[in-house]
């Protein structure tokens, strides 16, 4: 069973990179092949890069091997999984659908950890909340405001 210490760094920074990629690529030409292929590599490549971080980081704090791994493990297997049903939504569902879809989700997912967090902190659950929920309405605010800056960039090279 996966560990909840374990997965909340993976798991709150998977639901903000993806939400970030699908808006800020969901006015793209081909945008749900462009959203599927960078949630994949955000899957895989920055998965991979994130984990070893992790790893490092807990080998430096001079941890136990096998507990080194199970945290690593844990962060890799909860950021994959998320990317994972954002890419379902995205491949399965009309876009328009799928993007409000994985806003709502991931939204929820950051509320679940931001509340777990706050009540296991023994702190006011819901100024947790509403902290993490801004923090990951700014970087969808901001992945939008790239991709119109970007693609009114584009249109002028283009012409």
């Amino acid at each position: 069973m996966l560990n909840f210490r374990n997965i909340s760094f993976g798991s709150s920074s998977a639901v903000i990179t993806s939400l970030a990629i699908i808006i800020g690529l969901s006015g793209t030409v081909n945008a749900k092949i462009n959203i599927i292929t960078a949630l994949l590599i955000i899957a895989i490549a920055d998965n991979v890069s994130d984990s070893f971080g992790i790893h490092v980081h807990q080998e430096s704090e001079c941890r136990k091997p096998n507990e080194v791994r199970r945290i690593t493990f844990d962060n890799f297997i909860a950021r994959f999984l998320i990317t994972m049903i954002f890419i379902l939504f995205i491949f399965f569902i009309s876009l328009n659908y799928a993007i409000i879809l994985s806003i709502i989700v991931g939204l929820t997912i950051i509320t679940i950890l931001s509340y777990s967090i706050a009540k296991r902190q023994k702190i006011n659950p819901y100024k947790e909340i509403f902290k993490h929920l801004v923090l990951a309405i700014l970087v969808m605010f901001i992945g939008l405001v790239l991709r119109n800056i970007l693609s009114g960039f584009a249109s002028k090279l283009v012409k």
